[in-house]
């Protein structure tokens, strides 16, 4: 039973998660944002280290936030103050950090299935996937799809449309798992060079316009320059043009849908810039949800698992 309870504390990645344990979260996050009233009481007195040896600004700042309104103590980490630069193994450093009262590490780094095999060691905290590689970004999809939730009421019979570079995402990897236990539609579209066939396995890929004429919610991704080893295209404008969203694309959009970008955002690139803070665009509210999501995960992480 013991161990149950260890492995319930980590979030690794949305398959993980049951339906209802995501209900749980977004009811949670729901809470949060409603009752400030009960903020700064949860975490009083306990500590919560931020681990990110990749870049983030919106990811660690979200977390930081999070913690601060749960009362939690924060403890910044990263490659270059981390014992790993001397040698120290990952579990070792976690190890270290659960042995001077650290009980969540929220964690950010660039392989992929190292937190898994963590949560497999059990180095006695609990983890949390801040971005792990392009494998997966759980707390990315939670808040999205609980702004998704917001917007429509239900995820059940949404088409939600991934939009770009597919192949190096890990919010894709992500949203699609998630969307698919609540039981949504997902379609895949992006230029050749970007293609996942891996997650073309479980959702359609079709041309970028007819992906957008479908959706629900065109969720458009970052081109993440730094994970490319070749030139994509030729300029800014080429790629916008080709497989971004325009103006013309949102004229061509349901009435109802809506924009969403898990930021941050290459304006010109992959939307134009105007359509940023758009009436349709939910870009910022994403950002505002995700420190409701991080309070609730980091809620679960630490009691455990609710529900």
């Amino acid at each position: 039973m013991m161990e149950t309870q260890l492995v319930r504390r980590h979030l690794i990645d949305t398959d993980g998660l049951s339906l209802e344990e995501m209900e749980s979260l977004f009811c949670r996050a729901a809470y949060w944002r409603d009752h400030p009233e009960a903020w700064f009481q949860t975490g009083k007195g306990r500590f919560a280290a931020n681990w990110f040896l990749e870049p983030s600004t919106r990811t660690r700042v979200s977390f930081e936030v999070a913690e601060k309104r749960l009362g939690m103590e924060t403890i910044p980490l990263d490659g270059e103050t981390s014992s790993t630069m001397k040698g120290e193994s990952f579990y070792d450093t976690l190890r270290t950090l659960a042995a001077v009262g650290v009980e969540v590490v929220v964690v950010r780094h660039a392989g992929i299935g190292t937190l898994a095999e963590m949560a497999w060691e059990n180095p006695g905290v609990s983890l949390v996937n801040a971005g792990e590689g392009n494998g997966g970004h759980p707390t990315q999809a939670l808040l999205d799809l609980f702004t998704m939730r917001e917007q429509f009421g239900t995820l059940k019979g949404l088409t939600v449309s991934i939009i770009g570079d597919i192949r190096h995402s890990r919010v894709a990897r992500s949203n699609y798992w998630a969307l698919k236990t609540f039981g949504a539609r997902v379609i895949l579209a992006g230029p050749e060079s970007m293609r996942d066939p891996s997650l073309e396995e479980y959702a359609p890929y079709l041309p970028v316009d007819e992906a957008i004429r479908q959706a629900d919610v065109v969720m458009m991704l970052r081109v993440q320059l730094e994970r490319h080893r070749e030139t994509l295209f030729s300029s800014p404008d080429v790629y916008l043009h080709a497989y971004g969203l325009t103006p013309e694309r949102v004229e061509a959009m349901r009435s109802h849908a809506v924009i969403l970008h898990p930021a941050p955002v290459n304006r010109g690139v992959e939307i134009a810039s105007e359509l940023v803070e758009h009436k349709r665009s939910k870009i910022f509210e994403q950002m505002s949800n995700g420190v409701w999501i991080r309070m609730a995960v980091l809620e679960r992480a630490l009691e455990g698992g609710r529900g």
